[in-house]
């Protein structure tokens, strides 16, 4: 049985124990009235009744105490029910609380799994990265053989766009800041994996919006492991943005980027943001250009 399932039986045995609870109580009060009833009537015989009022009063207390022991019948088998249920509840929690233990084992195995294989491939591009850069350095589309050309590469899941990365790609560019955006820099046509190549190498940084979308995405993978190898050649590069995303789910993504000062959409506005990014760029010089 899937953990779901045994959280609808749960769930379905917490309404039959408060149904049967509910029966239970019910006649238990119906119990309570007949004993009272006949209780009452027992008080009212005295030496002086009639004996023809004497039968009518023992006919009634015969019935109320008739109804009483019926209602106290089944008040018994619902109990017995109800304690059936109960202990079937127990048992039931008992199983929930192991099978949840085993699925959180199993998705940190997973992410255990998922991190060793992601920082394998940082290794392997890593080192074919200095051994491209040794023999023909040309090779690689993530060296610096072209100058930069943009301030920043936007690295970004599609789900987030309308959420935040637009609304900063307009912060930035409304400030002047040269930015490498795939909606504007890849056209109709155009080959993905080429104009990405393209936009890593001629980016100063990278801006990196880290996301649960962002963490599951293949291009984003690759975007980052783009970055990661500029950093081993030209320095800091990455600039890792936290949008609607938790330390513990960064860290099990990559507890190299758990580790470094990132901003958070959910502190800061695109415009701050932006702001912050001014602060790291070369100033312009007379001519509008860095200097």
């Amino acid at each position: 049985m899937s953990t779901d399932q045994t959280r609808r039986t749960l769930v379905q045995l917490d309404k039959d124990i408060a149904d049967l609870a509910k029966k239970s109580a019910g006649y238990g009060k119906t119990e309570a009235t007949a004993r009272g009833n006949a209780a009452s009537i027992r008080k009212g015989i005295t030496k002086n009744t009639s004996p023809n009022a004497l039968r009518s009063k023992l006919l009634q207390i015969e019935r109320y105490e008739s109804n009483a022991n019926k209602a106290a019948s089944s008040k018994a088998d619902v109990d017995k029910k109800l304690a059936d249920k109960q202990k079937k509840r127990g048992d039931t929690y008992s199983r929930l609380q192991k099978e949840e233990a085993a699925e959180r084992k199993k998705e940190r195995q997973t992410q255990v799994a998922i991190q060793h294989d992601y920082e394998r491939r940082i290794d392997y591009l890593t080192t074919q990265l200095r051994s491209e850069a040794v023999a023909t350095p040309s090779n690689n589309p993530f060296t610096e053989a072209s100058s930069e050309e943009f301030d920043v590469f936007i690295s970004h899941a599609s789900e987030d766009k309308a959420g935040f990365v637009d609304d900063l790609f307009q912060e930035l560019v409304s400030r002047g800041v040269q930015v490498w955006y795939d909606t504007m820099s890849i056209q109709w046509g155009d080959s993905l994996r080429s104009k990405i190549d393209e936009g890593l190498r001629k980016s100063r940084f990278g801006l990196v919006i880290l996301s649960n979308d962002y963490i599951r995405k293949g291009w984003t993978q690759y975007e980052l492991d783009g970055l990661f190898q500029r950093e081993m050649t030209g320095g800091k590069t990455i600039l890792p943005i936290w949008h609607k995303i938790t330390k513990d789910e960064v860290q099990s993504f990559s507890p190299t980027l758990a580790g470094r000062k990132a901003l958070n959409t959910a502190m800061l506005s695109a415009a701050e943001i932006a702001e912050e990014l001014i602060k790291l760029l070369p100033p312009l010089g007379p001519d509008g250009t860095t200097e």
